[in-house]
């Protein structure tokens, strides 16, 4: 049996193989196995009457958490299992958190990290405050402009005679005094100065994939932005190419026709 999402082998014990219980504690539990060569077969362990009194302490100590501490025996030779369980909470050892990945075992850091927290507390990535975001970041226009799109659904609340801030907070896109990321993002003026590379880009390949026709770049909330590309895929979808030649001759008959045309 070899080593995968949930099986770990090490021929002795080293303390640092508490990330590798750590990591299984985070991911969907496993089994690391003391004693056993990296192939799985079994080539024992001499301390294995210390380690049975200690292992179960040292889990408990520093990752906060029990697991199962079996001792097995084949042909003769003592080995060591030690069963973790999955956990609802985020487990760290020594500060850092780790994550069985496949075979392997993670640190996780940065986004990652921050992505771990917010499953384990049970938030989404929308769904956190933003400290740095005031009422002056909230764009009037779009709020006015969604009432009016939702209004014609029926899927609206009744928001009549209610501030920005209580609608938001109607649609659940507050908490307390603040707006969540949420809140900016479909509702910030400039949402790009929060989280960067907030954009839509879009583009019309030709007969090959280097002869680019057209792109554009769209920016904004997303309540913009939404209307802004559907608007964009209206236009350059109908648009045609045409010669110089034939715009010169477009223009000289006044024909109105030029937003659907691309000159070459």
């Amino acid at each position: 049996m070899p080593e995968n999402q949930n099986i770990e082998f090490k021929s002795s014990w080293r303390d640092e193989w508490l990330q590798w219980i750590c990591g299984f504690a985070n991911a969907n539990g496993g089994k690391l196995y003391i004693g056993k060569e990296n192939n799985g077969n079994v080539i024992g362990i001499e301390n294995h009457e210390r380690l049975m009194e200690e292992l179960p302490n040292k889990i408990r100590d520093l990752l906060g958490i029990s697991a199962q501490v079996n001792l097995l025996e084949e042909n003769g030779l003592k080995y060591i299992e030690i069963i973790t369980q999955p956990q609802s909470v985020a487990i760290s050892y020594r500060g850092k958190y780790y994550q069985r990945v496949g075979a392997t075992n993670l640190e996780l850091t940065g986004n990652r990290l921050n992505e771990f927290l917010l499953k384990k507390s049970g938030k989404t990535w929308d769904d956190v405050i933003e400290y740095r975001a005031a009422e002056k970041d909230i764009d009037e226009e779009s709020i006015k402009k969604f009432i009016t799109v939702a209004e014609k659904t029926n899927r609206l609340p009744e928001v009549t005679g209610l501030t920005n801030f209580e609608i938001l907070e109607k649609l659940r896109l507050t908490e307390g005094e603040k707006y969540k990321r949420a809140a900016i993002i479909l509702f910030g003026k400039d949402p790009g100065k929060f989280y960067p590379n907030i954009s839509v880009k879009i583009g019309k390949f030709g007969k090959t994939a280097d002869e680019l026709l057209f792109e554009e770049v769209e920016e904004g909330n997303l309540f913009k932005i939404l209307q802004n590309v559907s608007q964009q895929l209206n236009i350059n979808s109908l648009k045609i190419q045409l010669t110089l030649k034939e715009c010169k001759e477009l223009k000289k008959v006044n024909i109105p026709l030029q937003q659907y045309v691309r000159c070459c």
